[in-house]
């Protein structure tokens, strides 16, 4: 057909001018409009948070809950003590900047939940809390926005976190969960960001990089106040590879485009996050400088750096010489000095004798006098030094009972045996004769203080001095078990002497020992790692497992006293959540069924004005649903994996998810439409899966 006045190509010339001019004015308005909209909503949004989450936020004025840790925590960094936590170090430095700053000297004991403040100003660690708690609720909103650009979705996403009185208890108290929750909060809000800046072809401008910035220093943030922050380092990082298929699926862009966008993302995602997550540590282990609790967790060379610890510029005898009193310490990381008290095994236990633990603490109990396996060191003529291969006996000097070992099952792990003390006034039998080995060493070599890595084995029933790091039960004071091992290649039956106290011996300073930033950095993880493999249920605790936080099975008590506080999420807001949750999955399954049977029909390309705009709102929903889900499935799943004692208040970054996957819900719910083919072509299932858009498949197929 000739290309005449009434042909087709002029009528949709037509239609198209005469449309163009026809929306122009209407549509600047619209866009006015709607903006103003957006920011009465954002408006409102605001000031709700803010007059729901201060409101009577320094009520009550007594310790609630884990108040009672990390107030305390708080407290020790004003001071500079050194302690031992399971958590990275950001949450509790915050939390002690924000009380230094705000007038608190340090001073408030927090001994237990209920406590008064009795005028200690506590308010500005409340206040700092709070309003990173508080921040969630618009970080949510402009998360949902980007990710879906729906006004609609993004209220009532930000509204099911805004009235949720469980985010809203949880988050106005001094807790780790307000820094947790808002800098995971703020990583997704930056990711989303990311996407749309670089969607909007607006890659390599100044806000494109500071969002970028932003998303690495708030990932490094998350994971700094606790381990759990490796879960939105995987969302993140999912969702980075996601976008970077995208950009090297833009054939109208050269791969060099792609390599930079790779190179950023390395730089500002990986590099930063890392660089700032040994800042905090490095600023962690300058602070905390003075001796505390937590020192016996620690190796003997990391407890040298800490001010007023018996190892900090402390000068003793090099070499270990028979007649000195000791202290020794297992060698592994995280390891406990090996102690006696004046209590016996109980019936059922073993032999009842004197119980030998390992205890994390600096205690007199921890003292043993070493002497020769035949003599009292009285009897020893000469000063005479440890060498590799002697016999020795090892006295517990606040009772003069022999370390001693017999053919007994160890009171938790029966395949090893049992490990006393015994005897009196260091007369015992020959059931406490020990072979001292070096590690490494040779006949004749001398036992030095620290360095030396050394293994006691058993004379007589030829097995290695050892702890399991299984607690005992309340009758050994939940302290660590020491045993016999007769698997005598046990990497945790080594030991080193910290304390030596010998008066005839020259001292040298140990200061030269002492190890440096990346040797503490890692140790710290190790001990932190083993302080979270080691938190299991007590006798008589009351826990929670993952199956009943979804659906609100029970809370927790924050405060018990007239008072009264307890965590509970609104039942309404957290049932439906899981409605919707339901409903995404079913529309999720339902669109892959009709992709995969090509049932949809392409609509007739440019004949119905807003046609492409609506079929992109198709595609950016499902897709943020996608990530969203995704989201909430790596901060719940894992759960179930993990040993550890678990509590109702491990859920709420999840929820955080699940409500913004709501507001997705809803939007998608009331949209009304389903997700048609583009083109009448099966789409791959790699372009599904990554949530390529359909325009995506057009120049793909046309490639």
């Amino acid at each position: 057909m000739a290309e005449g006045e009434g042909s087709p190509k002029d009528a949709a010339k037509s239609v198209t001018k005469s449309s163009s001019k026809r929306d122009t004015t209407p549509k600047s308005h619209k866009e006015g409009t709607d903006r103003h909209l957006w920011w009465i909503v954002f408006s409102i949004v605001l000031a709700l948070t803010l007059g729901t989450r201060f409101y009577n936020v320094t009520v009550p004025d007594h310790v609630c809950w884990d108040e009672t840790h990390f107030g305390k925590m708080g407290s020790w960094y004003i001071n500079r003590t050194f302690f031992f936590d399971v958590h990275p170090p950001l949450g509790k430095m915050l939390i002690g900047l924000s009380g230094y700053l705000t007038g608190y000297d340090g001073t408030y004991p927090f001994d237990k939940p209920g406590d008064k403040y009795n005028g200690t100003p506590y308010e500005g660690m409340r206040i700092f809390c709070t309003a990173l708690g508080a921040a969630i609720v618009p970080m949510s909103f402009h998360t949902v926005w980007d990710m879906t650009r729906s006004l609609t979705a993004a209220t009532f996403a930000a509204a099911y976190i805004l009235f949720d009185i469980g985010m809203l208890i949880l988050n106005r108290y001094i807790l780790l969960d307000p820094p947790l929750i808002c800098f995971m909060t703020a990583s997704v809000m930056g990711m989303a960001r990311v996407t749309r800046l670089t969607q909007d072809a607006r890659s390599f401008t100044p806000a494109w990089w500071l969002w970028l910035v932003i998303t690495g220093a708030m990932l490094a943030c998350t994971i700094s106040v606790k381990f759990v922050g490796l879960f939105v380092v995987l969302l993140v990082g999912l969702h980075t590879i996601s976008d970077l298929w995208d950009v090297l699926g833009d054939l109208s862009r050269p791969i060099t485009y792609t390599v930079r966008q790779l190179l950023a993302r390395a730089a500002t995602l990986i590099v930063l996050p890392i660089l700032l997550y040994a800042a905090f540590f490095y600023v962690h282990l300058s602070v905390l400088n003075r001796s505390g609790s937590g020192d016996g967790f620690y190796s003997s060379g990391f407890q040298s750096h800490l001010i007023g610890n018996s190892l900090y510029n402390v000068s003793m005898p090099r070499e270990v010489a028979y007649g000195a009193v000791i202290t020794l310490k297992n060698h592994k990381t995280g390891g406990g000095y090996l102690h006696s008290h004046n209590h016996l095994y109980p019936k059922g236990a073993g032999a009842q004798q004197q119980q030998v633990t390992t205890y994390s603490h600096k205690d007199f109990n921890n003292r043993w006098l070493i002497k020769p396996y035949d003599k009292q060191p009285q009897q020893v003529a000469n000063l005479t030094l440890v060498r590799h291969g002697d016999l020795v006996r090892l006295e517990h000097t606040p009772t003069n009972r022999n370390l001693h070992s017999h053919r007994e099952q160890a009171p938790v792990t029966k395949k090893h045996l049992q490990v006393t003390c015994y005897g009196e006034d260091g007369m015992g039998d020959t059931n406490d004769v020990w072979q001292v080995q070096i590690v490494g060493g040779k006949t004749g070599d001398i036992v030095e203080t620290v360095t030396s890595r050394l293994v006691f084995y058993h004379y007589i029933e030829r097995c290695v001095l050892t702890t399991t790091g299984k607690q005992l039960p309340k009758w050994g004071f939940e302290q660590q078990e020491v045993t016999c091992n007769p698997n005598i290649r046990d990497k945790a039956a080594q030991w080193n002497v910290e304390d030596n106290q010998f008066e005839d011996l020259p001292s040298v300073n140990f200061q030269v020992y002492a190890p440096g930033f990346l040797s503490r950095f890692f140790e710290s993880h190790a001990v932190m790692l083993q302080g979270n493999a080691g938190l299991k249920p007590k006798e008589g605790e009351v826990t929670s497992r993952p199956w009943q936080w979804p659906i609100n099975y029970r809370g927790q008590f924050f405060s018990g006293s007239d008072h009264r506080v307890y965590l509970l999420g609104n039942p309404i807001i957290w049932w439906s959540n899981l409605v919707f949750l339901a409903l995404f999955l079913i529309i999720f399954g339902v669109e892959i069924i009709r992709y995969r049977r090509n049932s949809a029909q392409p609509a007739p390309a440019a004949t119905r004005p807003g046609d492409a705009t609506r079929e992109d709102t198709k595609w950016r929903l499902l897709r943020a649903g996608v990530w969203l889900f995704g989201g909430w499935l790596i901060h719940y799943l894992p759960f179930y994996a993990m040993g550890r004692v678990l509590y109702f208040h491990h859920y709420f970054p999840a929820l955080v998810f699940n409500s913004m996957l709501a507001g997705k819900s809803r939007k998608r719910l009331a949209s009304g439409y389903s997700i048609s083919l583009p083109l009448a072509v099966e789409r791959p299932k790699w372009i599904i899966l990554f949530g390529v858009p359909p325009e995506m498949d057009r120049k793909f197929i046309k490639h």
